[in-house]
């Protein structure tokens, strides 16, 4: 008895600390309250063995319902937001613990739209100044906390502080807490002759950091379209402890059939992880056709959901044990040659 009491008290504060309102909050979505103290983390370790799966007090979820919110965006900004909102609410009912929204859902893909409908973003732990001037930041709180999810907004266009224009994403917890920003660093400017021209540097700059963040179910790296198509931003992100890469996206009818899966299932392979990419749904009206297509894949290289290009929600139970399955059975993270090659970051 008395060492069972002294693993307790051992374990008490780690209990306690992994009941906090994060997960507080996905304990009263599961119907399950939790108490402080000695008693706290016995509730507390037996809620996680027993309802979400966890080995020990220090082990993630074995799974993850994760959402890719398909949106059809166009000119009006207030029925890109209650369209975003619709999704979201539906996708949270479903059961959805992890949502994403894609890149520039609340206007137009347009260089000459970015300045126009951007908006301030508040930076990580900051809240929203004024939800007339800031509406979509303001609805990404809202609904993350009204639904107890993390909801990885897409992106939006920024004006920064600065007076320069990002394409940004901020991610949510489940107490609408801002845990993450994320401006694009590599912005999309090609030429392809007679199929596609696009230059983003035309009234957008880069942002310069990589982004991840902690959630129960383990750490997730953000990057935004483009950013998939550069490697070595992916591997900074799995080697900060990534599990999961997500990419809000709009790729287009040029790049998008060629390319869109591909490199979803390249950057799962080389860093033996989930990825999962959200896109706009293909507005006909639109000057930018999206390809569409939202898709998770597997660490494995396998497409475990996907869709078409019309409005939709992409599900997908993640099975987080094959992460480290994948990386158990075929090492590569441990069989680099550094005396060779290395990867630096910011």
């Amino acid at each position: 008895h008395s060492f069972a009491m002294n693993v307790f008290r051992r374990f008490g504060a780690m209990a306690r600390a992994r009941c906090s309102p994060l997960f507080k909050s996905a304990f009263s979505r599961a119907g399950v309250g939790a108490s402080v103290g000695i008693s706290g983390g016995l509730s507390c370790l037996a809620m996680l063995s027993s309802k979400r799966g966890f080995a020990s007090a220090e082990a993630a979820p074995a799974t993850l319902k994760l959402a890719l919110c398909q949106v059809l965006v166009g000119e009006d900004k207030k029925a890109n937001i209650a369209a975003a909102k619709k999704a979201v609410d539906e996708a949270s009912k479903k059961g959805a613990e992890l949502i994403v929204l894609p890149e520039i859902w609340n206007g137009p893909y347009d260089t000459s739209c970015f300045p126009v409908y951007a908006e301030t973003v508040p930076g990580k732990g900051a809240s929203v100044s004024d939800s007339a001037t800031e509406p979509s930041t303001s609805f990404l709180l809202s609904a993350a906390k009204e639904n107890k999810v993390y909801l990885i907004g897409g992106s939006i266009s920024e004006k920064g502080q600065d007076g320069k224009i990002y394409n940004t994403c901020i991610i949510v917890n489940p107490e609408g807490e801002i845990i993450g920003k994320h401006r694009k660093v590599h912005l999309f400017d090609i030429d392809v002759p007679g199929k596609m021209t696009f230059k983003e540097s035309d009234t957008l700059s880069p942002g310069n950091t990589t982004t991840t963040f902690d959630a129960p179910f383990g750490k997730v790296g953000v990057g935004i379209c483009y950013d998939i198509r550069f490697p070595e931003l992916s591997m900074l992100m799995r080697r900060e402890g990534a599990s999961i890469l997500i990419f809000p996206g709009a790729f287009n009818m040029t790049t998008g059939p060629a390319h869109w899966e591909l490199l979803q299932r390249a950057r799962a392979v080389d860093n033996q992880c989930y990825v999962a990419a959200a896109s706009p749904a293909r507005n006909p009206e639109a000057s930018y056709q999206a390809w569409g297509h939202s898709t998770v894949v597997s660490p494995w290289g396998k497409v475990v959901a996907t869709t078409d290009h019309n409005p939709s929600t992409v599900y997908a139970e993640i099975d987080l044990s094959e992460v480290e399955k994948m990386r158990e059975n075929i090492p590569t993270s441990k069989q680099k040659r550094n005396d060779m090659y290395s990867l630096q970051g910011f």
